[in-house]
């Protein structure tokens, strides 16, 4: 099945032009030719000065491969002094567990993304992919700007151990302030998740713009 490995980090501002050229010209191209990894796309925080990239793989076995490993153990020194200087520093490991709406290479370009994580308890995953899929996303997906949704499973979540992790594709920004996704959060099936849950008010919401290209796989 289907892959991501989701990470964030903040550079200082002093340096983050050359962040931005070692993430382009290092970080993305040498992960590019190795075995298992189908593209990458980078967005930058609407919400604070972290960056975001999303690397899409066919499975998370590509992160078990000799070549990965020799990427991981030799690092360059520029990747070393990247990884010793960036701050909230995030890493999720996610298998795709189902995707609604438009999910083609135009979306996967769409320049906003909005990321939603919860930390789901194993006895209530059921329960809430079922309101995900067949009470939340049906309501988003009747505006034209929700283009579409990824969810995956998360099997490592750093630092806060999120279970569950959701990518809705953008058109505009718009879409976030939408008669739908109002109706959305008002249903009686989402309040009963509320009201029995505690971890369902805890999830963890971002905003990202889409930063350049989309980096394809060189395999």
């Amino acid at each position: 099945m289907s892959a991501v490995l989701f990470s964030e980090m903040k550079p200082a501002p002093e340096w983050e032009d050359r962040f931005n050229t070692w993430y382009d010209t290092d970080h993305i191209p040498v992960r590019m030719v190795l075995e298992g990894f189908e593209g990458a796309q980078r967005y930058r925080s609407l919400d604070n000065d972290n960056y975001l990239v999303v690397y899409d793989m066919d499975s998370l076995a590509a992160l078990t491969t000799p070549g990965y490993e020799k990427v991981k153990t030799d690092p360059t020194d520029e990747t070393k002094w990247m990884l010793a200087h960036v701050e909230n520093f995030t890493r999720y490991l996610g298998t795709e567990i189902g995707r609604e709406g438009r999910i083609d290479a135009q979306a996967l370009e769409a320049p906003y993304v909005f990321c939603a994580m919860f930390n789901v308890p194993e006895d209530a995953t059921e329960a809430f992919d079922a309101w995900m899929t067949e009470d939340h996303m049906p309501i988003l997906l009747g505006n034209r700007d929700w283009l579409g949704v990824r969810r995956f499973s998360l099997s490592v979540g750093e630092p806060v151990p999120y279970t569950r992790l959701a990518i809705h594709y953008l058109a505009s920004l718009d879409a976030l302030s939408s008669s739908e996704r109002e109706a959305a959060r008002g249903t009686a099936w989402r309040q009963r998740m509320a009201d029995a849950h505690p971890w369902f008010s805890q999830g963890s919401y971002g905003r990202f713009e889409r930063l350049g290209r989309r980096f394809p796989a060189q395999s």
